[in-house]
């Protein structure tokens, strides 16, 4: 093997790893978050669990990433330790497809069928078919199915670009001696797990194990040990991953770590006593790329059908490992759960971020709804602590918008789908508009408790008119929400009609309103504080109005023409709920 020979070698390991990089990233995009979504809601069940962690891997082509999710998850407060144990499980099962992929590289056959089945012929065609899609197709699904097949083919094209440069290592005697002290178990589990923390990713160190069978001089005895090791370097990347997290979420990288480790000691002395016993004759054979694969998808199952039933013992061992501090399950305020979901392990995973994004504002849009509940409910009962905690809301809020935004602000730099990048502005928009309602609500609040401090009240056709005013923008409020919540637009056209209503009640109280004044049966400072509390009112409807129009764009194609969704107030649709809702809405 010459100096030349090297480079082929570094080049096609460097195709095989970016190919799989490629791949993992296409596939993450078509999956849109939703394996994510089912990976947090799905995981009741230990079995279920162990299939969910297995289905998403083989789909992500990552174990590591996975893991690295789950850990997020657990550091998020948004699953539990007992379910995420299944979920890595399965991920060590899902991550054995890809070396059945790989296995591919070593098929020898003169039919023209199985010769269609190599790397070497479809590989080639994968590359063309997405390079066609990717420069004529304008469709973003089909962009993403450019990226998967090129990613595959990149990935199997460094594979034999590997296989190929290693042959002539068959003749090199160093590197056959060198071999040797990898035939016995502990040297060949460091090597194995060595390889592996160095270039984070299991599968990838099996595929790079694979291309060395090119060169017949791997022997069994020597892979399985380096396979073992394998299995326990991949969990460096979720204990890196775990550094700055809770204690929990350590505990989740820990068990990942335990996992393979219990499992790998296991094996091990069960099949080198039965290797003694029997003396299995194909450890000395030249190992084979669909043996490694063999080897490898024998040592997961084994491992998850093994301590898949001790699951809570390996809970507990965790817990030894990690102990509880005192205060530890003191529990946290909501938006501090809320800002540990949006956690940075997501940022490599942009659509499972988008979903985390969504979540979090939806339960400020909760926030803010209740502290327009609040605000709104003191006209009728004055209560000085309901006051504060519409105040202490409002800075909920503030915080919220900061959080939310510096994270969607990290996301601008990844690379977005096209609707999860119109996602992302849409929301920043959002999060804007809840903001100002909540500010509105701090102001209503404040200006009942002006009022409260100089003993003042309305008339009582004064608190009458308000009761109406309020229904109708509470009904506002509580509309966007769920818009906002469902990305539904069947509310949307009666959004924009209760809109207008509550325009026109403004305008209506501030008339009836001047009329008691020239009575004399209110005070000009009276009309002061009812003036802000109707301009609030108006104010919330018209930024609950944006939200529910931003939210329904999330789905479209021209998501910034926000005025497509408004109705035109002189059809006959508008006018029809229009009036329907005035009805619903009369001053007494």
């Amino acid at each position: 093997m010459d100096f030349f020979d090297l480079l082929t070698m570094i080049g096609g390991l460097a195709l095989f790893l970016y190919g799989m990089h490629l791949l993992g990233e296409g596939l993450s995009k078509v999956s849109g978050g939703r394996m994510e979504r089912i990976l947090e809601k799905m995981t009741y069940s230990k079995w279920r669990a162990v299939l969910l962690g297995a289905g998403v891997t083989a789909l992500i082509q990552s174990s590591s990433a996975t893991t690295v999710m789950v850990v997020g998850f657990v550091n998020s407060g948004m699953m539990k330790l007992s379910q995420a144990i299944g979920i890595i499980m399965g991920a060590n099962v899902g991550t054995t497809i890809t070396s059945w992929i790989l296995s591919l590289t070593g098929i020898e056959s003169g039919s023209f069928v199985m010769q269609l089945l190599k790397p070497s012929a479809f590989s080639q065609i994968f590359a063309m078919t997405g390079v066609i899609f990717l420069l004529f197709s304008g469709k973003e699904k089909y962009k993403n199915a450019a990226t998967i097949l090129i990613g595959f083919a990149i990935l199997m094209i460094g594979m034999d670009t590997m296989s190929a440069a290693v042959k002539p290592l068959a003749d090199v005697p160093e590197f056959t001696n060198l071999l040797l002290l990898f035939s016995s178990p502990i040297p060949g589990m460091i090597a194995g797990i060595v390889l592996t923390a160095v270039i984070q990713s299991s599968s990838a160190s099996v595929g790079i194990l694979q291309a060395l069978c090119a060169t017949g001089a791997v022997s069994y005895s020597m892979a399985v040990p380096i396979i073992m090791g394998q299995n326990i370097g991949t969990c460096v990347t979720a204990l890196l991953s775990s550094v700055g997290t809770s204690r929990n979420a350590k505990r989740a990288a820990i068990v990942h770590l335990y996992f393979n480790l219990i499992g790998t000691i296991v094996f091990m002395v069960i099949f080198y006593l039965f290797n003694a016993a029997v003396s299995f004759d194909f450890m000395t054979e030249a190992a084979r790329p669909y043996g490694i694969a063999v080897v490898h998808t024998v040592f997961n199952v084994f491992a998850t059908c093994l301590l898949l039933p001790f699951s809570d013992l390996l809970e507990k061992l965790a817990y030894l490992t990690i102990r509880e501090q005192s205060g530890e399950h003191v529990p946290a305020r909501y938006i501090d759960e809320d800002v540990k979901a949006l956690d940075s392990r997501f940022i490599n995973n942009p659509a499972l971020a988008m979903e985390q994004c969504r979540k979090v504002i939806c339960h400020m849009a909760d926030t803010v709804q209740e502290s327009c509940r609040m605000a709104t409910g003191l006209l009728d009962e004055y209560a000085k602590e309901t006051v504060e905690s519409v105040q202490q809301m409002e800075k909920d809020v503030d915080r919220y918008e900061d959080v939310i935004g510096t994270y969607l602000l990290k996301l601008t730099g990844k690379d977005l789908s096209e609707k999860d990048s119109r996602t992302l502005t849409l929301y920043l928009h959002c999060i804007g508009e809840f903001e100002r309602i909540s500010d509105h609500a701090a102001g209503i609040a404040m200006a009942c408790g002006r009022m409260a401090d100089k003993e003042q009240n309305f008339s009582a056709k004064a608190q009458e008119e308000l009761a109406v005013f309020s229904q109708a923008v509470m009904r506002i409020v509580e509309m966007s929400g769920r818009i906002f919540q469902e990305e539904n637009a069947d509310f949307i056209d009666e959004t924009e009609a209760l809109r207008a209503v509550i325009e026109s009640l403004g305008i209506q109280v501030r008339k009836r309103h001047v009329k008691r004044l020239r009575k004399g049966k209110c005070t000009i400072e009276l009309g002061f504080l009812l003036s802000d509390i109707v301009t609030g009112y108006e104010r919330i409807a018209a930024h609950c109005a944006q939200v529910a129009v931003s939210a329904v764009q999330v789905r479209e194609e021209d998501s910034m023409q926000m005025h497509g969704y408004h109705m035109e107030k002189g059809t006959e649709a508008f006018q029809s709920l229009y009036e329907g809702l005035q009805q619903e809405y009369v001053l007494p």
